[in-house]
């Protein structure tokens, strides 16, 4: 596994959603690596798209999505469940892509088809907002050897409310696996 370098995440937000399917999301800690294989993501487009958080403008919540590429925006949902997006394009941009279901490939235990179980089962939490995904305890990597992958795209999952961000079709998975969260 390679560990994907900065430049990855400094580029089109739709593009870097699309190409984190099939790659893998690393975290060590407690002793264990635990290792899931990204086959649904999101993309959010930066302040003008009405689905994303940075919508409400530069917050303290926000603000590492204003930040540079390649950092995890960790935040809570509901009260009890925290969803991990990767932040991408130039500094200022305020775009991201949330990962959405991961299957599980290593020391992963529960559900992942959900970003709330996902961040459950691989041990992510608020402690990790922020931290650089070029790193050696937290990052996202290539497998050695790629395969080729069919991808589908369907309307964000839970955004409504957005107007017509709702029916873009900015949610990508990998067709035909058993770990997506919805089809």
């Amino acid at each position: 596994m390679q560990t994907l370098s900065r430049s990855f995440y400094d580029r089109d937000t739709i593009r870097v959603a699309q190409e984190l399917l099939g790659k893998y999301l690393v975290h060590v800690s407690d002793g264990a690596e635990r290792i899931g294989r990204i086959v649904e993501t999101e993309a959010y487009l930066g302040p003008h798209d009405l689905a994303a958080h940075s919508a409400r403008g530069l917050t303290a919540r926000t603000r590492v999505m204003f930040g540079p590429p390649g950092h995890a925006y960790v935040y809570m949902i509901y009260g009890m469940y925290y969803c991990m997006n990767v932040v991408t394009e130039r500094e200022g941009h305020a775009s991201a892509v949330l990962l959405r279901a991961v299957e599980p490939i290593q020391n992963i235990e529960g559900r992942t088809q959900g970003p709330g179980l996902l961040c459950q089962a691989m041990h992510i939490d608020k402690n990790l907002n922020a931290h650089d995904l070029v790193s050696d305890d937290f990052f996202v990597a290539a497998p050695d050897r790629e395969e080729r992958i069919v991808l589908v795209k369907r309307p964000r999952i839970g955004v409504d409310y957005a107007q017509h961000w709702a029916k873009r079709l900015l949610r990508f998975y990998i067709e035909g696996n058993p770990f997506v969260s919805k089809r």
